[in-house]
């Protein structure tokens, strides 16, 4: 809440019409004060674009762990291209200032379990999104990882995944993406191409530009709120979240 002077209080020469606002309490939300100040976020980056005039809150920030699971890219074999394509497509659709946590690992069930655990229970993260691993070869053990951390499973994400990518493949079938939640934080399992990931978190389009498959990311905001996470804003032009009428907010400009 803005604490400001009392009615009726008679501003000195000069001053500022703001004087006597407390800027910070802007700032909090589901992190502290301490980590939405040290979490400045870079020029041009989604916490960059307010509205000037506007009269709607400052986005809350979040923070978002990403994870690339490969052997061959964890040992330099190759460049990683997980990692960048989940943070661009992150940055695109949402509001909110973002802070990441990013992970390059190899494919061990064991190190993958470790490292979803630390992105929840240590950095705090209220979503993490993995890619690789999700196929039926013997070191493909990212959903036996998740799973093994997950204090409850979120079977429509995965259902949804697979109905996306057979519109291109019928090899599709044999993805087996899984999500979960542990703690205040949910944590799904994305494919691991680029251009999958994109289609599986925005949906297909029509040739009117219209919504012809839903994203998986269009349920995750309203996911969020419901176990107690920020309130996530996405650009309507790149993904639609979708929440009850009386979950929603004053919609931000584009």
């Amino acid at each position: 809440m803005l604490r400001t002077a009392g009615r009726g209080t008679t501003p000195v020469a000069g001053q500022s019409p703001f004087h006597g606002v407390c800027w910070p309490d802007l700032l909090r939300g589901p992190l502290t004060d301490e980590a939405a100040v040290s979490d400045t976020p870079r020029p041009g980056s989604n916490a960059m674009n307010e509205v000037p005039g506007s009269s709607l809150p400052a986005p809350e920030p979040v923070r978002i762990g990403i994870v690339s699971v490969s052997d061959r890219a964890s040992r330099g074999v190759y460049e990683d291209q997980g990692l960048p394509a989940l943070r661009q497509w992150l940055e695109r659709a949402l509001h909110n200032p973002v802070h990441f946590e990013e992970r390059l690992i190899p494919d061990e069930q064991e190190r993958i379990s470790a490292t979803l655990i630390d992105l929840v229970d240590a950095a705090g993260c209220h979503l993490v999104l993995t890619t690789g691993g999700t196929g039926p070869a013997p070191r493909d053990v990212t959903p036996e990882a998740t799973l093994a951390v997950a204090y409850r499973e979120m079977p429509g994400f995965g259902e949804q995944m697979r109905q996306i990518g057979l519109r291109f493949v019928p090899t599709a079938i044999l993805s087996r993406q899984v999500a979960v939640i542990r703690h205040g934080s949910l944590v799904i399992n994305l494919p691991g191409q680029p251009k999958a990931i994109a289609e599986t978190l925005e949906g297909l389009k029509d040739a009117e530009g219209g919504t012809a498959v839903p994203g998986i990311f269009a349920a995750v905001p309203y996911c969020i709120d419901l176990i107690g996470g920020p309130y996530l804003e996405t650009r309507e032009a790149v993904c639609k979240a979708f929440r009850p009428r009386d979950a929603r907010r004053p919609a931000r400009p584009e």
